[in-house]
């Protein structure tokens, strides 16, 4: 997967962009990132909307319609089917165990970080002034939440074929190496293993949220070293929550 400068097409927010629709300066940089995604947008301003950050539209006085929040909500369930699928179709003899530490290894904030700084995702995000002085186009929270929104730009823009092909792409060396036993190894033992090893301590996981009803509870999980919060986890049971959790601090620990 080809790597790109996050600063290549803006330097620190100085390039004049505002929510809505995009300029024809803006649509030129939009270009350059369609080109990475191997996606050509019908309404450019799917994707303009994709890399607006809450903090951006913020300053502009501009409506909550206008940043990237529920674009992001929409690519995560996308991507959650799409990598699902994939490892569902790829790998038929895993267990049902076994797929979910799968997906939760792939689809979390850290590994999809990483996807979006291998398309040089940080250099087209609008940001406000305090994230961009705060290095937001590198906070793993930003990027992963861009990614999410860019697949459900594509998703909206054109079908789910679309974007499953836009995630196939940009997946499908990470999809190849599930295989690999590492993959397959319990999240929170491997987590366990590598605090104990570079402090002495265990981490603890402490439920944050249950939301929904009984039968289609979310939960929320945290997981911390010595009070300081790791990463957070969700899923259908603790237990899936607590691998989630660990699999995102695995990531970033990386």
């Amino acid at each position: 997967m080809a790597s790109y400068n996050t600063f290549s097409v803006i330097s620190n927010g100085k390039t004049a962009i505002t929510p809505g629709r995009p300029s024809d300066e803006r649509r030129e940089q939009l270009a350059i990132l369609q080109e990475r995604l191997g996606y050509v947008f019908q309404e450019p301003e799917l994707l303009h909307k994709a890399l607006i950050h809450s903090s951006f539209a913020y300053e502009q006085a501009a409506s909550s319609r206008d940043h990237n929040e529920t674009l992001e909500f929409l690519g995560d369930a996308v991507l959650d089917l799409v990598i699902g699928d994939e490892l569902f179709r790829r790998f038929p003899d895993l267990k049902e165990g076994d797929l979910t530490r799968c997906r939760a290894a792939l689809v979390n904030e850290g590994h999809l970080a990483t996807v979006a700084r291998a398309i040089g995702l940080g250099g087209f995000l609008c940001l406000g002034k305090g994230e961009e002085a705060s290095a937001g186009r590198e906070k793993a929270s930003i990027l992963a939440g861009a990614f999410e929104a860019v697949c459900g730009a594509v998703y909206l823009d054109g079908g789910f074929v679309a974007a499953q092909a836009l995630v196939q792409r940009q997946f499908d060396a990470s999809l190849a190496s599930v295989g690999d036993s590492e993959l397959l190894l319990d999240a929170k033992s491997r987590l366990q293993e590598l605090i104990q090893e570079r402090e002495a301590a265990t981490p603890e996981y402490l439920l944050e949220q249950a939301e929904g009803p009984d039968h289609q509870k979310i939960f929320t999980v945290s997981v911390r070293l010595g009070g300081r919060v790791l990463a957070f986890g969700r899923g259908r049971s603790k237990k899936e929550a607590e691998q989630q959790a660990a699999a995102v601090a695995l990531a970033e620990l990386a």
